[in-house]
Order: C-alpha cells, then sequence, then structure tokens
C-alpha cells in the first residue's frame, strides 16, 4: 500500500524570514489603506484566507473573502517575489535531503498540506528549490478551516491509501488537529514556535525535534508501523524556533 505524506511549508519546509506575512501587509495597506491590517491576527497554523477574513473583520471592511481575494491575491502574489529576496529566509534541516528521500521509495507520495494560497505556496517553494517534489494537496483559499484542506489534500493524493499511511507533516498544534480530525497520522516538528512537549500534548503520534538528521527521520517515517514515538536531535543541534509563520 501507499505511504502518504502530506507537508506544512512555513517552519516545517522552510523559513521565510517573515516575506509572506510582509507581502500580505504591503498588499493590505495598498488596497485598503491600513497599515499593519493583520497586527492581532493569529497567522501560525492558520490558512490564508482565515489571515484576510481575520484582517478584513478587525478593520471592519466590508464584503469578506468573496468580495475581495482575487484583487488581494492578485497583489499579493506580486509582491511576494521581492519579499522572499529582501528577507532572505532559508530551508529547515534536512530540507531537501529528506524530500529526496522519501520520492526515492516507490510506496511514497509527498503532497501538501498547507495554509498558504496555492499560488503563493509555489512562489515559495520555486524560490526554495522545492516544487519538483510536490504534485498537489490542500491549499488556504479553499476554506477558514485547516482541517477542510486537510481534507481535500487526502482526497486528491492518497488515492486509495489507508489513513494510518497517511501522515500529516507540520509544526503546529493545528496541523495536528486537522489530521487528528480526518482520521490520520499527525507528525509533528518542533522547528516553529511549539516545543516538543507542546506537539506531543496536542496529540500527535510522532514528534522530531526536526529533521536534521534526515536519513534516521526517513527510515522512520517509512517504517512499519510507525507511532506512538518521539525522535529527538541531541539538545545542542537543536533547531531554534522560528517567529511568525510566512
Amino acid at each position: 500500500m501507499p505511504r502518504v505524506f502530506l507537508f506544512d511549508i512555513d517552519n516545517t519546509l522552510l523559513y521565510t524570514g517573515g516575506a509572506g506575512s510582509l507581502a500580505m501587509t504591503q498588499a493590505f495597506e495598498e488596497l485598503f489603506g491600513v497599515a499593519d491590517g493583520f497586527a492581532h491576527v493569529e497567522f501560525s497554523g492558520m490558512t490564508d484566507r482565515f489571515i484576510l477574513q481575520g484582517g478584513l473583520d478587525a478593520h471592519c471592511i466590508q464584503g469578506g473573502c468573496e468580495t475581495h481575494l482575487e484583487r488581494f491575491t492578485q497583489r499579493y502574489y506580486e509582491l511576494l517575489p521581492d519579499s522572499l529576496r529582501e528577507r532572505k529566509g532559508h530551508l529547515m534541516p534536512g530540507f531537501p535531503q529528506l524530500l529526496q528521500a522519501l520520492s526515492n521509495n516507490d510506496r511514497a507520495r509527498l503532497g501538501l498540506a498547507t495554509g498558504n494560497f496555492k499560488r503563493a505556496a509555489m512562489i515559495k517553494l520555486d524560490y526554495y528549490g522545492l516544487s519538483k517534489y510536490f504534485s498537489g494537496g490542500g491549499f488556504g483559499e479553499e476554506s477558514l478551516h485547516r482541517g477542510d484542506l486537510v481534507r481535500a489534500a487526502i482526497e486528491r493524493v492518497a488515492n486509495g491509501a489507508e489513513p494510518q499511511d497517511v501522515f500529516v507533516i507540520g509544526d503546529t498544534p493545528h496541523d495536528v488537529a486537522s489530521a487528528l480530525d480526518n482520521g490520520v497520522m499527525a507528525v509533528g516538528v518542533a522547528t516553529g514556535n511549539y516545543s516538543v512537549e507542546q506537539l506531543q500534548a496536542s496529540g500527535a503520534q510522532v514528534v522530531f525535534s526536526d529533521f536534521a538528521d534526515w536519513r534516521s527521520a526517513a527510515a522512520a517515517l517509512l517504517a512499519e508501523p510507525l507511532g506512538n514515538a518521539t525522535h529527538q536531535v541531541p539538545a545542542d543541534e537543536a533547531w531554534e524556533p522560528g517567529a511568525r509563520r510566512s
């Protein structure tokens, strides 16, 4: 049977230095005249649709996402490449090697379960050289709720895989919850704002400190069975958690 890996992007695969939130904030100010329009909106683990709706609600802008999504995203996509160059982010430890190792296994299928708008996801992955590993998934314009886009990713990528062979891999409890809500496996990685202990407490069946030891990580992810485990690197090698998603 196939084994399916659905990856989050920000703080899981890569860290943009806040390029996404910068470009979104710039687009919001240009369109609606509000500086720092997402100042009180949670980014970490949320869908971009949720973030946009939060900004609109916070500043009493009428119409909601359905009214403003197209022109907001168009400007956001125009601004994002320059933001990526300005912020000078980096790949997270173990990438792209882990993706290559999984891709080399005939049973493995790789997809995305990301809160990013689809085109923004591709811009980020292209910039960091990772887009070739992914053929589809679920994306942030599809719903305010992360569980819905994970469900979409499962439908598009899993192609008959058993629930115990579908793994949602992310850095936040929202990633974990979205996997559990869909009856599939939750894999946490503590390279974002949440610790190993917090990801375990949120219900992740498997938690990694990071994927720096990508060979061991690939072996663990492809092992049978997988579950009820914690994989940690030594403390002096652990990744310092980042700040803000995007």
